[in-house]
């Protein structure tokens, strides 16, 4: 980043502007662009938003604003490609304890809904007990009464007595 700031800073120079006059036209302070031409990217909060300016300024000094943007891109990668592991993960922590020192309001806290399971369990029990009672009553209702064919003939013939009488 710093060849890059020192490549915006001699093109800056030999166009004849001055600093004060280049952060006033870029609505930026002047030591915004002190730090971009010193390749100070700790300077920023935000790698993006320094990418813009690199981008408005590089566009502001006459220069091809995406060729500088590619060397600016390759420098993030470069650096970024160099962090270890264990910097990634104090970084991870650092931010998760940031989170939970936060005051959090009732209104604005995420609540995780959990599924219940008793009713994967109750509803095909229930199912299952209800088919078994259909087909008692269905097959109870079916069933013929059971007759003797051997008492048929004198059930008959009381019948036949009862009303010739």
């Amino acid at each position: 980043m710093k060849e890059l700031g020192e490549y915006l800073k001699h093109t800056r120079v030999s166009n004849g502007v001055s600093m004060e006059e280049a952060a006033e036209d870029l609505e930026l302070s002047t030591s915004q662009l002190e730090n971009i031409e010193s390749g100070n990217v700790r300077a920023f909060k935000d790698v993006y938003s320094l990418k813009q300016y690199v981008r408005q300024y590089a566009k502001y000094l006459g220069l091809d604003p995406e060729k500088v943007v590619d060397e600016f891109n390759g420098f993030l990668f470069e650096h970024t490609s160099k962090i270890s592991l264990d910097d990634i993960r104090e970084a991870q922590r650092k931010l998760e304890k940031k989170e939970e020192k936060k005051i959090r309001s009732p209104y604005t806290i995420e609540h995780k809904k959990e599924m219940p399971i008793w009713p994967f369990i109750f509803i095909p029990i229930a199912i299952i007990m209800l088919f078994v009672i259909v087909y008692l009553i269905v097959s109870t209702l079916n069933k013929a009464p059971a007759v003797d064919t051997e008492l048929m003939p004198k059930l008959r013939e009381e019948y036949i007595n009862e009303f010739t009488y």
